[in-house]
């Protein structure tokens, strides 16, 4: 057997956006705007809810918490991809690669369960308006959010453990800009099966779970909606879930072409990369510009907290 087969990894080479030297600053400049884009446009909306109390409802607590994933998400994998850009060194430690997977799929679970949560606030609110305020209390919004996030981070927790439990003696050649568990699974040299059980079983049934919450509350919320009988009314009920539906449409459509997709052998690697970029970068940079445009409390929110402050200089 070859010596290097029985060498155990103890870094990892990312692969890069472009196999094209030229086009490296141009990605960087890109990129670090994208990023500042979502930062500012994520903190604006946390600054928004924190600053007006008519926003101090079940509906914006939760669109506060999905800020603050939309800021961390691409945080997990932006500032290392720069990084490769500029250096040009795309080199990741072992427990560098295992913090960037445990933070990654942490947040992003957490985003689902989010997601799902945020759909029942809405079903609650169309549905049964009269009980909005005895069932989405404080209490029970602060339960239903800390859930997703426990949920997320633990769920994370037993996958990073049972991927980074292999033995990585093939290469060191992650084919993705950052550190995945698909990705990781395919260096293994050792049994693979236990970790794409867990994958397989696990985070299927809780990714499951969480759609179909979703969907449901959406049936019921849009055949709610078609039963008011005024044409005032109707739009004025789906005003109110129109930019979660969105969001919800952007983050499963970019997810479902991420990472469930029929497997081919004209895969082509620089695509999987763009497709995960939509998926990691430009999904949170547009979630405050959708909320933005689409919900005008939040638009108005926006307008009196950016206009106060220069007027008070």
């Amino acid at each position: 057997m070859d010596i290097y087969n029985l060498t155990p990894v103890t870094h990892f080479i990312l692969a890069g956006l472009s196999d094209l030297p030229e086009v490296r600053y141009p990605l960087f400049v890109v990129f670090v705007i994208t990023y500042q884009v979502t930062l500012v446009g994520n903190g604006a909306i946390l600054l928004a809810i924190r600053t007006e109390k008519k926003l101090r409802t079940p509906m914006y607590y939760f669109l506060a918490n999905l800020s603050l994933l939309d800021i961390f998400c691409p945080s997990a994998t932006v500032p290392k991809m720069l990084d490769n850009l500029l250096t040009g060194n795309h080199s990741i430690s072992f427990l560098g690669c295992a913090l960037q997977l445990y933070f990654l799929v942490a947040l992003t679970g957490t985003e689902v369960f989010l997601l799902a949560a945020m759909a029942y606030d809405r079903y609650v609110a169309i549905c049964f308006p009269l009980h909005y305020t005895l069932i989405m209390t404080k209490g029970h919004c602060a339960q239903l959010a800390a859930g997703t996030w426990a949920t997320g981070f633990l769920n994370s927790l037993l996958h990073t453990v049972s991927t980074f439990r292999l033995s990585f003696c093939k290469s060191n050649h992650v084919n993705q800009y950052y550190c995945d568990i698909p990705q990781l699974v395919t260096l293994s040299c050792s049994s693979t099966y236990m970790a794409e059980m867990l994958v397989f079983i696990v985070g299927g049934i809780l990714a499951i779970s969480a759609f179909l919450i979703t969907i449901n509350s959406y049936v019921y919320i849009i055949s709610t909606i078609l039963k008011i009988q005024s044409v005032e009314g109707k739009h004025k009920a789906f005003s109110t879930c129109a930019s979660h539906l969105l969001v919800v449409c952007l983050f499963y459509g970019t997810a479902i072409f991420t990472y469930i997709r029929p497997s081919s052998s004209h895969h082509s690697p620089d695509r999987d990369r763009l497709i995960a970029m939509l998926y990691g970068v430009i999904t949170p940079m547009l979630n405050p510009m959708i909320y933005s445009l689409r919900n005008t409390e939040v638009k108005g929110a926006l307008g009196r907290v950016l206009c106060h402050r220069p007027c008070l200089h």
